[in-house]
């Protein structure tokens, strides 16, 4: 599905060192963050256990938390144990037994093979972090399988206009991969319906982000841990040439002062739908002898 080759090694790094700053760089994850959360109101659910696949530094786990106050367990597993470190509530024990904290369960691991058994959960929730996925299809496939029928999956990611000035200006620059590529939302639609998921809804949105600088666009990507990963990055630092014609050609796109960064958000939920049950006609029923 993806075009190229996530390094999940360089994945897990980036994200350990970025823990620290993280919720001060986050805007936009924040953002759509709540803006998911505001779409699960026109939702009838009522999950006992929810799964926050991509969980970071707890933002999204409390709310939801918050959300389902009913929940009996919510399970937040990501990639970097730096960032279950941040979101650890910094409570004595004795106190977590009156707050919504300890129902959570936070698990280091990795999304596209996660460690839980089968129909587990009633909603698994992920916001942007599928496009850190080398294979969706396993992904969805992992999704599925962990969840209960009848459960909901609810996730965000990136479609391919992301970053689409920076992406432009380091093309005229070089012809190394400097910016991740990021999956169409059509095509998520239908991965989602080919691993058996039902009634899936999309759609997407522009978010555009705006800097005084090219190093500032670079300081924010660098803060949230969204290092390019691929396996066609450039090895090693892109020389102070490159750098200044990168930055030649994305001043060129300045707007009413300031330099543009678009993100392309794409939303989608669906459900697990209930197994089959097989209707035997009365025919059907004396042949097998159950009439």
């Amino acid at each position: 599905m993806y075009d190229h080759i996530i390094d999940k090694r360089q994945v897990r790094s980036a994200f350990e060192r970025a823990a620290a700053g993280y919720d001060q760089a986050a805007i936009l994850q924040r953002e759509v963050c709540d803006r998911m959360l505001s779409r699960l109101e026109y939702i009838k659910h009522a999950p006992e256990v929810i799964l926050d696949a991509g969980s970071g530094t707890g933002y999204g786990t409390r709310k939801l938390l918050v959300r389902y106050p009913t929940a009996r367990m919510l399970l937040a597993i990501d990639v970097a144990r730096a960032m279950h470190l941040r979101a650890r509530p910094p409570v004595p024990w004795w106190q977590q037994l009156w707050t919504r904290e300890h129902k959570t369960s936070y698990v280091t691991g990795d999304m596209e093979q996660m460690p839980f058994r089968d129909s587990c959960v009633n909603l698994v929730w992920s916001n942007l972090t599928l496009q850190w996925c080398n294979d969706i299809k396993q992904t969805f496939a992992e999704v599925h399988r962990v969840m209960q029928p009848g459960g909901l999956f609810m996730f965000s990611t990136f479609g391919p206009d992301t970053l689409k000035e920076l992406r432009q200006a380091f093309r005229k620059s070089d012809d190394y991969s400097h910016v991740n590529r990021f999956t169409d939302m059509h095509d998520i639609g239908d991965v989602l319906v080919h691993s058996g998921f039902a009634t899936p809804v999309m759609d997407m949105e522009y978010i555009t982000l705006t800097y005084d600088d090219v190093i500032g666009v670079m300081r924010d990507l660098k803060a949230i841990g969204a290092h390019n990963v691929t396996q066609g990055r450039r090895r090693g630092l892109t020389g102070k040439a490159g750098w200044q014609r990168a930055a030649s050609h994305y001043e060129a796109m300045r707007t009413e002062g300031k330099l543009p960064a678009t993100f392309e958000v794409v939303y989608g939920h669906a459900w697990k739908p209930q197994p089959r049950q097989s209707v035997l006609t009365s025919e059907t029923r004396r042949k097998l002898g159950l009439a």
